[in-house]
Order: structure tokens, then sequence, then C-alpha cells
């Protein structure tokens, strides 16, 4: 499908509104936004190509009907997710703003002559998984590479040259999850409830086994982990913490085998229940993804607090529910030790972020990151005439890269002499002296954008989110242009009459 056959209802005119400078600037932004969506083109090719993703799926050509109802499910799912994206709400306060905000109304196309139309904290949420994994990063390569051609640069942001992405600026940091300190104890309190909940959903359904009100045993575990956290105030610290650690032990034990007889129950007589199937593979699912983690948590509690002996970083346990969560030495004064996963940046010189990787596993150092995003910043941008980045990006073989690449290289050596000699450089001091607006970037990114910490769960839903928050921060990022320069130019008009 290389047209759009299907056409976007007509939504009323935005009222005039005097209100503070803040909320102005703010509309202005967001009519912004709106524009640059719509004249450039990216929305609509973006929803053609959802739209025959579907046809390719289903094997057969859809109807204008069917066409028309589809594409507008994906511009609101689009419009939706970046509004998401630079608000920083939750779903269900994203849900509430837009049915009471005639702006939100207006951008995302739920106001309509006879009614507003907004969709609930469910629907947004299904919205944020509706795209496969590669549409969100081609549209941010699009949206980003649209500015790169003067002609359109004068359209979309009204200037008389077109944005550049021959200089990298980029670093890394780290993506905290959203996960209490990881306590191994406490790791046995998680446990208790998860199984606990689990079987009380359970005998409400009818399906009973022989056993005392579960809801004790979540009391118990917790008296216990009250008990856990005073011990350190007494005098024979260790060997109480041991004592209370038995106990939990113990009663873990018995929880766990609750937790089966409860599974193979449900299990086998399910469908004596009034859930359906998936409802019930959830629940399976959910006390079979504890019980199987369990015996590594009580081992790793077991060795810290029995055995007195460390467990390496790369074999612990932080969280029951989220198993790529990764401890990250950082070393800053603020955050020694964080829990999450690394995150790579790099952004060209107006701050459009245009390579990013989110990584599952443990971060490697920064130097090896270096390769692979010039490989992919070559593919969607053209190769960059300079890299620069912090100490932690140099090495040999970064530099020896960059020489055949023929990339000038503003890395901050580690090596001091090579660093006095750099620094008679005045391109190398002009590079790095931007690579410092690259540090605040990613702190605005990070804490106005994703949210600190970052709520989505699981890593796939992380990884979304995290390219939601790019396209939202770029798209805001070129509307802020746009909108100085167009007051800039209304000011020139306004004084020249």
């Amino acid at each position: 499908m290389d047209i759009i056959t299907f056409q976007p209802e007509l939504r009323p005119a935005l009222p005039c509104v005097f209100a503070s400078k803040d909320y102005r600037e703010f509309r202005a932004t967001l009519v912004e936004m709106d524009r640059i969506l719509s004249i450039s083109g990216i929305e609509n090719r973006f929803i053609a190509r959802q739209i025959k993703r579907l046809e390719e799926r289903d094997g057969k050509r859809l109807s204008a009907r069917c066409v028309q109802r589809h594409g507008r499910t994906f511009r609101l799912a689009l419009r939706y997710g970046i509004l998401l994206a630079i608000t920083g709400d939750s779903f269900r306060k994203l849900s509430r703003q837009v049915a009471d905000s005639l702006l939100f109304q207006w951008f995302t196309h739920t106001s309509f002559i006879d009614g507003v139309r907004p969709v609930s904290k469910s629907t947004l949420e299904r919205f944020e998984k509706v795209f496969p994994d590669d549409e969100l990063a081609s549209l941010i390569h699009e949206l980003s590479g649209a500015t790169a051609d003067a002609v359109a640069a004068s359209k979309l942001l009204y200037r008389e040259t077109a944005l550049r992405f021959d200089e990298i600026f980029a670093d890394s940091t780290c993506v905290k999850s959203n996960i209490h300190y990881p306590v191994d104890w406490v790791l046995l309190r998680d446990a208790t409830r998860t199984l606990t909940n689990a079987i009380i959903l359970i005998r409400q359904r009818g399906l009973k086994h022989r056993i005392r009100p579960p809801q004790e045993f979540i009391r118990e575990m917790n008296k216990l982990c009250i008990e856990m956290t005073h011990t350190r105030k007494k005098k024979d610290a260790k060997k109480v913490r041991k004592k209370v650690f038995r106990h939990m032990k113990q009663l873990m034990k018995t929880i766990e085998g609750h937790a089966r007889n409860y599974h193979t129950l449900l299990e086998d007589h399910w469908d004596e229940t009034d859930w359906s199937e998936l409802e019930t593979q959830i629940v399976l699912d959910r006390i079979q993804g504890i019980l199987d983690i369990l015996p590594q948590a009580i081992h790793q509690a077991h060795e810290r607090i029995i055995g007195e002996r460390r467990v390496p970083n790369s074999k612990k346990i932080l969280s029951l529910y989220d198993p790529d969560v990764h401890v990250l030495v950082r070393g800053k004064a603020n955050a020694e030790i964080e829990f999450g996963n690394g995150l790579y940046l790099a952004e060209q010189a107006d701050g459009l972020i245009i390579d990013w990787s989110f990584m599952q596993n443990q971060p490697p150092s920064d130097s090896k990151l270096v390769k692979a995003s010039l490989e992919r910043i070559t593919e969607a941008y053209g190769k960059p005439g300079s890299y620069t980045g912090d100490r932690g990006f140099d090495s040999a073989n970064v530099r020896t890269d960059l020489e055949e690449l023929g990339i000038i290289n503003a890395i901050c050596p580690r090596s001091v002499p090579m660093l006095k000699e750099k620094l008679e450089d005045e391109g190398f001091c002009l590079l790095q002296k931007r690579r410092g607006a690259t540090e605040g970037r990613i702190g605005i990114f990070k804490n106005a954008y994703l949210g600190q910490p970052l709520r989505s769960k699981g890593f796939k839903n992380r990884k979304t989110r995290i390219e939601w928050c790019i396209l939202g921060h770029n798209l805001w990022k070129l509307a802020t242009m746009a909108a100085q320069k167009r007051a800039e130019i209304e000011a020139e008009l306004a004084a020249a009459a």
C-alpha cells in the first residue's frame, strides 16, 4: 500500500485560551508537533506500513472500511504513545487527562463534533505494544533524517539550513529497574506473598486442599522480616540473624509444598472453575515461575547469612519477577552501585538522539560499543565526521577503528600525556566542551521522559518504552526549535509592520 486510502476525521479547532506563559509555550510546542507529523507525511507513511503489514499477515487486501478503522487505531496508538513519552504520566493518569483536556483531545484526534471519545488505561497499555520492535526505530530515524535536507528543514523547522549529523556525542548510563533494594531474605517475603495470594485466588474458585488460613503465612513471614530488621541492634546480631533465617526457610518450605499442591489441583480441575484456559495458565505460570527460582533464592540467602560467604554479582538474584536486572558498579558520587540495565545514547549537535542500545545482559565497557554504534549511524545517516565521548570510550582498538574509518577522534584519552597533546587542538577542545551538554541530555531523558525508576516491567517492555521516549524526545526537540523560530519570524514581521 503506497498511498493512504483513509482520511482522518475532522476535529474541532482549539479554543483561544488566555493562560500563563508556560501553558502557551507547551501548547505552541504541541501544535508544532502535530504540524511536523502531518506535513512531513511521516505519520501517514507509518500508518500505511502498519496496514500493509496487516494485509501481508492476513494474505488479503483490506476493505476501505477496515482501512479506515485500522488507520484510526494506529493514529491513536502513535499519538497517545508520544503523549505518554512527553508527559511521563502513567496510563491511568493520561487516560483521565485526555478526557479532561481540550488540548490533549485535539492532539490525539479524540475530539469530534458530536463529543469526545478517549480511550481507557488498558487500551493505552495495549497501544504501547501494538507495533513491532523495529517499527519505532525506523520511525525515529525517519523523523530525524527528514531534517537533513535544507528544503525539508525550511518546511518543518523554518530554518534555511538542514540539521547536521556529522558530529556525534555519546555517553552511557544505567536505567534503574522498578524493584526494591535487593536484600536476600526479602526475596523470601516476595515469594511468600506471590504464592499465598495465588493460593487464595484458587481457593476462591472452589478448589481447596487441606491448609490453614493462607493469610497466616503472610503474617508470619512479615513478623520474621521485622524481627530480622531489628537484629542488627542486638549484641549477638549474627547468631540471631541465622536463627531467624532458619525459621524463614522452614516457613518457606511449608508454603512451597502448599503451592505445589494447589498448582497440581488447578492444573487437573481448572474446568470446574469460572476461569478460562488463558486465565488459568496465567495463575499456573505465576506459581511455577516462583517455584522454579525459589531454590536458588534460598541458596543465595543461605550462603550470605548462614555461610557468611559472598555471592558473585553474575550469580545474584536481584528480583523474583525480573531476571534481566543486573548489578552495575557505576562509581558515581550518589550512585556507587545501581540495579538495572545499561543504556547507550548518541546524539547529534542539536540534541537529537540518533543511536541507542539498551542492553539485556551485563553491559560491556563503553569502548566496545563504539564500533557497532558507528555502523548503525553510518547506515542511517551516513558516515559522521567526528565522534566524541568521555574517557570510558577510549581504547587502542577504538583509536585504530576511527583512524581507519577516517573519523575525527574526539574521545577524551585515558593517558595524561596524550590528553595534554589533544588539548592543544582547538577542535578537540570545542567538541569536548559540547560533550558536556550530552551529560545533561541523558539527565533530561532519564528524569523527564523515562522517570526514575522506569515503571515498565520486563526487559522487552522497558526497551519498547525507551524507544517511545526517544521518539517523543526527538519530536519535542524539533517542535521546540520550530516554535522558537516561528516566534522569531512573527516578531520580525510585527516589528517591520
